[in-house]
């Protein structure tokens, strides 16, 4: 069922993404911006033919195969069941929506629809809603696999147990 449900957010949160691109790119003029959250983030279109930063500019094919190996890898992790913890389902399912989102764009416009500035930060990036996904999915896997994944998902290794009962007693 946990897995049924964060699958579901992360569709919703793809449908979104996608959603939110048509409509910036519909309404508002490439380069142009507005209020959204006033003095916190407007609003303010942007095309990004590269990765985070705009790192690996105009590196489109070489972008699409880096991010479809990161999905396959991802997939392949929840479909093993390797990650069971709710944290890690969540951040797998966030970093799926967001790398989908953004690999949506890539293939199909040859750039990436960025639309949040932070008006506080003015050297801050424009990112998009599955930027947002990526990041909070890559933050919550990094809090997983630190505190919980050794605890809850990692099996023991071959003639180990759980329990001490192998120690020599004294």
């Amino acid at each position: 069922m946990m897995y049924v449900l964060f699958s579901a957010l992360a569709v919703g949160l793809l449908v979104l993404d996608q959603w939110l691109k048509l409509w910036i790119t519909a309404n508002l003029p490439l380069g142009e911006s507005m209020p959204f959250l006033p003095r916190l983030v407007e609003l303010h279109t942007v095309h990004n033919y590269g990765a985070a930063w705009s790192s690996f500019s105009g590196q489109r094919w070489l972008l699409l195969g880096v991010t479809a190996c990161i999905i396959a890898a991802v997939v392949w992790v929840l479909a093993r069941r390797i990650v069971r913890h709710p944290l890690g389902v969540a951040a797998c399912c966030l970093i799926l929506s967001g790398g989908v989102g953004n690999m949506i764009d890539r293939f199909r416009l040859g750039y990436v629809v960025d639309m949040f500035h932070l008006e506080f930060w003015r050297s801050y990036p424009v990112f998009n809603v599955a930027d947002i996904c990526v990041v909070i999915g890559a933050f919550m896997g990094a809090v997983y696999y630190m505190w919980l994944y050794e605890k809850y998902d990692m099996k023991p290794k071959k003639g180990e147990t759980d329990g001490d009962s192998d120690a020599p007693t004294e």
